[in-house]
């Protein structure tokens, strides 16, 4: 299996926004589900795909609160799911196939970043568990509602430059650091994708990995100012460093990956900026691009394995 990653001229870039990139695309009658999709970039994504006339489906590990960030978005339901917990994922999964719905695009979206060193379900550690496992187990669960030529996003980000895949210890036993554990588990997104679309492919299922870009939300609340400062995310005043996105910009490359034409024959492709991304040829994660150990096929398999040893679960193989 061999990946492309060399941009292919979408016609789109950084500072695209979601309902650009929707522009003539028609989603009536189509289910997606956003997961993370009321909050941030997951947020202007819900938005911006009902907007475009989809049906969206947003997970939600506090139910109230996504409704009322969506109280205000007509074509957005909210459904309870803890993505630290298997048996919340499979719960949803059973009421949602109960519902005899199909699904058309899913977008993984949900996560967190820089915890302090936590332990999740069997031992696991957080960030592996709620932005990899959790996702693993919940695309595993809705095999059955995929529709022909699905789609499915997961939202990774230049942050897998930090880390490859921990083999030998992956829920850092020895020794903890808050932004390797995050880089792991980003480099799982996207080895995710990889494996995943060559398991649907014949199937007509397509699978991408997205680095959204630089964006300042919610998902950055637990990060200390002085440390945000540090990063040269925000300066003194409290301004947001220029280069970042609005959370419309940020959504895009996900919105575009689960919906562009263009990108038919390109699936397990990691996307940036509204295109397919260009290998890295630095360690800046602002330049971007992606690492090779987050496009391995034979890394990408590995974890496939390993993942659904831990959850129990493989829909695909």
């Amino acid at each position: 299996m061999t990946i492309t990653q060399h941009r292919i001229g979408s016609g789109f870039d950084a500072r695209s926004t979601a309902d650009e990139v929707l522009a003539g695309i028609d989603l009536s009658g189509r289910n997606v589900l956003v997961t993370g999709g009321y909050s941030g970039l997951g947020l202007a994504a819900s938005s911006a795909l009902a907007r475009a006339g989809a049906h969206v489906i947003v997970p939600a590990r506090r139910p109230a609160v996504a409704k009322e960030a969506l109280r205000d978005v007509p074509g957005t339901e909210v459904r309870e799911l803890d993505l630290a917990s298997l048996d919340s994922v499979r719960k949803f999964g059973e009421r949602f196939l109960e519902t005899g719905r199909t699904l058309d695009i899913v977008i993984n979206g949900a996560g967190v970043m820089a915890f302090p060193h936590t332990l999740v379900g069997p031992g696991w550690e957080a960030h592996f568990a709620i932005n990899h496992l959790g996702h693993h187990a919940l695309v595993n669960r809705l095999r059955p509602a995929f529709a022909a030529g699905a789609r499915v996003v997961s939202v990774a980000s230049a942050g897998h430059f930090l880390s490859d895949i921990r083999w030998d210890d992956l829920h850092f036993r020895d020794g903890y650091d808050h932004w390797a554990a995050y880089g792991q588990s980003k480099t799982a997104n996207a080895l995710f994708a990889v494996h995943l679309d060559a398991l649907g492919a014949a199937a007509g299922l397509r699978a991408f990995a997205v680095h959204p870009g630089s964006i300042l939300t919610p998902l950055q609340r637990r990060i200390p100012r002085e440390e945000q400062i540090a990063q040269g995310w925000i300066g003194r005043d409290g301004t947001q460093a220029a280069g970042f996105k609005t959370p419309e910009q940020g959504a895009a490359t996900a919105v575009w990956a689960a919906t562009s034409p263009l990108l038919d024959e390109y699936g397990g492709a990691y996307c940036q900026d509204c295109d397919i991304a260009e290998p890295a040829t630095t360690d800046d994660m602002l330049i971007g691009g992606v690492k090779p150990w987050a496009t391995d096929p034979g890394a990408a398999a590995r974890l496939w394995r390993l993942s659904s040893e831990l959850t129990g679960l493989d829909a695909f193989s």
